[in-house]
């Protein structure tokens, strides 16, 4: 049996209450993880990311907001103009909540707990509390390397600490600063919505999250879907930064607030491969 490595990239092409779009893959298979940007955005993202001619072999659906499925119908059109049907995966309580303006076609419905493939991509949804019907967050696995994607959930749960203990790379949402939030402008109905138990993390909420997820393996982290009202990328890193010196791995874990307007700087982790 032959071990060789190979590079797993993680884009963040955008994250926030506008629209979100995470891509990872290996330059052999690769997805995106949301599809909140009109099509163009994404691809002229991943363009400028130079993630051009990266392949995208499945789109993988969290949740049925708009600012995360918004633009499914037109990039499932869009891609299979570029040479094939590339299917889009979701809960039967996403499929069933879909907009028919977003609806795309080639949906295919996964559950929570079960792993599939994505070509040689591992691909497990875990369950995650949220205002909807059956959302989930996504960790992708390449060769011995799991990475992950988790926003849209209102509590920390024990499960999703589990999942991120080995992960390489976490997409993980700081959504709102609770003082911020309580003393802003949004309606009262809205800001209890939002730091409700299906809502949305708190830096706080986020923190123990953290704190109850870091793994020795970990080496980059995303701090995602901030709101632009109720948040600020100096509030959201400083209480990163201040679990990650707490467990004394502030100089070894690379720390980023990801953005609605602009994509990161592609991430890059080395996979083991049997």
């Amino acid at each position: 049996m032959t071990l060789f490595t190979r590079d797993l990239t993680v884009c963040v092409l955008s994250s926030g209450s506008a629209g979100n779009a995470t891509y990872i893959g290996d330059g052999r298979a690769g997805v995106l993880v949301d599809c909140g940007l009109a099509t163009k955005q994404i691809l002229a993202r991943m363009d400028a990311a130079g993630l051009g001619d990266a392949p995208i072999d499945g789109v993988l659906l969290t949740h049925e907001h708009k600012d995360h499925v918004g633009g499914a119908a037109v990039l499932g059109r869009a891609l299979a103009r570029r040479g094939a049907r590339v299917p889009f995966f979701c809960t039967a309580g996403t499929r069933d909540g879909l907009d028919p303006r977003c609806h795309p076609d080639g949906v295919e419905v996964i559950e929570a707990g079960q792993a599939f493939r994505v070509k040689h991509l591992i691909i497990e949804p875990m369950p995650v509390p949220h205002d909807v019907r059956d959302p989930v967050a996504y960790r992708v696995i390449v060769g011995d390397t799991p990475v992950a994607v988790v926003t849209d959930l209102g509590k920390p749960t024990a499960l999703v600490a589990r999942a991120l203990r080995d992960c390489r790379a976490v997409v993980l949402e700081f959504n709102h600063d609770e003082d911020m939030l309580l003393d802003g402008p949004y309606p009262y109905p809205l800001k209890q919505r939002i730091r409700g138990n299906h809502g949305h993390l708190s830096n706080r909420q986020a923190a123990q999250l953290l704190v109850d997820g870091l793994g020795p393996r970990l080496d980059h982290l995303v701090l995602a879907h901030l709101s632009e009202e109720n948040n600020t990328p100096h509030r959201a890193m400083s209480t990163a930064r201040t679990v990650l010196q707490d467990a004394g791995v502030l100089g070894r874990v690379q720390v980023q607030v990801a953005s609605q307007h602009a994509h990161l700087a592609p991430i890059t982790v080395s996979s083991r491969m049997w």
